[in-house]
Parts: C-alpha cells; sequence; structure tokens
C-alpha cells in the first residue's frame, strides 16, 4: 500500500446543521502557519468543487436536507478517492462536515471492488441514521448508513417521500452498487451520543465499540493496536476522525461537542499509531469549524493531529499489493 500522501480537500458543509464546517480546511492551513509548519508545502494537494451555493436556496427535503447537492458532493468526493488511489498515492482527506466521508468509502471501494474494506470510526456520533431515522435531517449524520444501506425501517419516525427516496436509492449506489461495508468491518471509537434508532442497530448488529473511557484506561496506542486487531479479517482499513471525538472543552470549534471525549494526545496519538498498519489506505479529519472558536484552537489542535498522522503514514513500512 503507498505511502506517498496526497492531500484532498472537501470544502463542503452542505451535509451539516451549524454553518461554517467548509472554512475548516483553511483554518487548519492558517493553523500549519501559526505554528511554522510546511506540512502544506511538502504533499500535493487536490480541491473538489463544493456545493455550498444550494445553501441560500433553503432546504426542500425536510428528512434529508439537501440531499441533492449531498449526492453531488458524494459522487465527486468518491471519483477524487478513486482517481488519487489509482495515481498511487495516499489520499489525505481534509473535509468540512462528515457526510462526504461516504464518498471517501465508496472511492476506496471503487478502487479496490474485490477487497474487504473495514473502517474505524473515531467520532462523538454513530452517524447511523437515514432519512426515515433522522430527528434532524442533517446529513451529516447519515455516512454510515450510506456505506451500510440502511434504511432502518424498523426504527422509522419519519416518512420521506418521492424525490427524497429517488436521491437517498442514488447515494447508496455511488461509487459501485451497493452495501460498501460489513457491519462487523466497522469499529467505533469514542462514540457517545447517539439516538435510539442508532442504538438499535448497534445492539442488532452487535457493532465493534470503543468507549472513551476504555482509551483512557488502556491508552491510545493499545487501543489502536485493538482496533486494527478486531478488523484483522479486512484486507484494507479506512480512518475517519471527526474532531468533536475530541472532549467538548477541547472542541470548541465544531458544530456538535459532546462531553467525556478524547484528548488532543489521546487523540494524536491513536491516529499516528492507526495509520502505521499497512492496511490503511486513507485517512480523513472532519468538521472544524472556526466560526465557532475565536481564537483558531480548534483548527489548531486538529492541525497537530493532521501532522502527526501525516508523518507516521510517510514513515511506515509499505505492505505489498
Amino acid at each position: 500500500m503507498n505511502t506517498n500522501i496526497k492531500i484532498i480537500e472537501v470544502k463542503s458543509e452542505i451535509g451539516a446543521g451549524t454553518r461554517g464546517a467548509s472554512l475548516g480546511v483553511e483554518a487548519m492551513k492558517i493553523a500549519s502557519l501559526d505554528l511554522k509548519s510546511d506540512f502544506f508545502k511538502q504533499y500535493d494537494s487536490v480541491e473538489v468543487e463544493n456545493v455550498n451555493e444550494m445553501l441560500y436556496d433553503g432546504a426542500e427535503h425536510a428528512h434529508a436536507k439537501f440531499i441533492d447537492g449531498v449526492l453531488i458532493m458524494e459522487e465527486r468526493v468518491c471519483l477524487e478517492v478513486y482517481e488519487t488511489i489509482f495515481d498511487e498515492f495516499f489520499p489525505l482527506v481534509m473535509a468540512g462536515d462528515h457526510s462526504t466521508a461516504y464518498g471517501t468509502i465508496a472511492g476506496i471501494k471503487k478502487a479496490y471492488p474485490k477487497k474487504r474494506l473495514g473502517v474505524i470510526w473515531i467520532d462523538a456520533h454513530a452517524d447511523l441514521h437515514s432519512p426515515y431515522t433522522t430527528p434532524s435531517g442533517n446529513m451529516h449524520g447519515m455516512p454510515l448508513a450510506m456505506a451500510f444501506g440502511f434504511d432502518n425501517l424498523e426504527c422509522k419516525v419519519n416518512d420521506p417521500k418521492g424525490e427524497t427516496l429517488d436521491y437517498w436509492e442514488q447515494i447508496k449506489n455511488v461509487g459501485i452498487p451497493g452495501a460498501k461495508i460489513f457491519t462487523e468491518d466497522l469499529v467505533f471509537i469514542s462514540v457517545r451520543d447517539f439516538e435510539k434508532p442508532e442504538n438499535y442497530l448497534i445492539n442488532k448488529y452487535n457493532i465493534n465499540f470503543i468507549e472513551t473511557d476504555d482509551v483512557k484506561k488502556a491508552g491510545s496506542a493499545a487501543i489502536a493496536k485493538k482496533a486494527l486487531e478486531m478488523l484483522d479479517h479486512c484486507d484494507l482499513i479506512y480512518v475517519s476522525f471527526d474532531v468533536d471525538s475530541m472532549d467538548s472543552r477541547i472542541s470548541t470549534g465544531t458544530g456538535t461537542p459532546v462531553p467525556n471525549g478524547l484528548t488532543i494526545d489521546e487523540a494524536k496519538v491513536l491516529n499516528a499509531e492507526l495509520v502505521k498498519s499497512p492496511k490503511v489506505c486513507a485517512w480523513e479529519i472532519v468538521e472544524v469549524n472556526p466560526t465557532l472558536d475565536t481564537e483558531n484552537r480548534m483548527a489548531e489542535s486538529a492541525f497537530e493531529i493532521l501532522e502527526a498522522t501525516g508523518k507516521s503514514i510517510v514513515d511506515r513500512p509499505v505492505l505489498a499489493e
């Protein structure tokens, strides 16, 4: 597996409920200058064109807000990730809201349709909602449901209709038709704020779950080893890091902060240790929102984690194809 990094910038916030996540990429770049780092000079980068202008039109689809725009972004991110892998680069994705992480997953599967993909989801939220179960309609709460192809009709509380459902079916088939991952190939780390429909799925499928307390007791390095062992049967692994996995006292600059999360050091070591595995084929950081953070501290913390993870990717052993 290649270790030549290419940065993919996704300045999209079409799936978020709070405005400002599209500015997170630039905020992390500014943080790199403040910290006197040359990280962004070291690697090629590409920006995926966004459709944030659709936000001015207002949301038409109550149970899947801006789903038409989200579909466009999933397809664009999927293609960029696919092409990055095809060109033998390691996709390091810096994204706004978490909805487009499904595009990353779809892109990996498009590049490796016959390989089994494991996902390590470091987040305060489970992101397992569908238009049928969402309490908010915000699609950054749905990327894993997209990846599994879940409607979760057993927990249905909404009645989406017409175009909403047409778009939802199209989203599920981005990249390659059908589900991209199996439930036994997901590991949650630090998820602690979920609604009943998500809890139902976690219990129904016995999804791998590592709590924040486990990280604090065992240490990040041991937890990274444990998470990788849980996915030992997978050919490839994708790591998705939402900054709201960190404690709300740290993650002030994100749209949905939650108490009892990771520290900056725990997050830094966890991500840097995870990507040492040559099976890890893509890494993503999401949901930095500098409009909620007057001193850009969140972006600085996020950049420190990004830089440490990037160094770990470059320094790791190469896995034969």
